[in-house]
């Protein structure tokens, strides 16, 4: 799917249409024991439910969350990045009175009036529609990282809506990369400068151009299994 959106580029309205719904994240079902099979999933989903709640003790204000998501569309959004395939969506962390929110920009019917979101850690994190997540940290001041969430607050509580266009020039309309990367260089006051990936004239930032910056380091990987 990747070698074919690369290779019919002359198509861009049909890729970014593929795009938005690849950062949709599928309604779940709720959780039926009528089988064997679904009571090893049952185990499945406890073991990651109790793997995300001691991870979160390790998670940090201005950290980048980023997740894998089970879906065929994320699959093909993970094949997007240029250099690293392993994630489909991130966020930022933000610890709030006791509470771990992650800020995270999503389209499509999951998120149906389209804004930024402020979800709390454990549902951005649910294995129903995910297979794992990664957590990292960027190695600047403290006050650079308080600059980063603050203008993610900011965005989000402007209502800044989520882009369609997947245009990366444009500040009143954002997709998950771009929401992330542009709180973390506008915060930090451009001391984090990150690689922008191009599909021949078309320039977007990739969730890997976030996790492989230098001064980006991974703190926890969860693979749900």
């Amino acid at each position: 799917m990747f070698l074919y959106l690369r290779n019919n580029w002359r198509w861009p309205l049909g890729y970014l249409l593929f795009l938005a719904i690849g950062c949709n994240h599928s309604k779940v079902a709720p959780l039926i024991i009528t089988s064997q099979d679904s009571i090893v999933q049952k185990q499945l989903i406890v073991r990651a439910f109790d793997s995300i709640d001691i991870v979160k003790n390790i998670i940090k204000t201005g950290d980048l969350i980023v997740r894998t998501g089970n879906d065929f569309t994320s699959e093909s959004l993970r094949g997007l990045n240029q250099r690293d395939q392993t994630y489909s969506h991130c966020g930022i962390a933000s610890i709030e009175n006791d509470t771990l929110f992650v800020y995270h920009a999503l389209g499509g019917e999951f998120n149906p009036d389209q804004k930024i979101k402020r979800e709390i850690f454990k549902n951005f994190s649910e294995p129903y529609s995910n297979r794992g997540i990664g957590i990292y940290r960027f190695g600047i001041r403290q006050a650079d990282i308080a600059g980063c969430i603050q203008m993610a607050k900011q965005l989000y509580q402007e209502g800044v809506m989520f882009d369609m266009e997947f245009d990366l020039k444009t500040n009143n309309r954002m997709y998950c990369a771009e929401f992330v990367y542009k709180s973390y260089t506008q915060g930090s006051q451009n001391k984090l400068a990150f690689n922008i990936s191009h599909i021949k004239t078309f320039e977007f930032i990739g969730v890997d151009d976030l996790f492989l910056h230098p001064l980006c380091t991974l703190q926890k990987k969860l693979v749900y299994k």
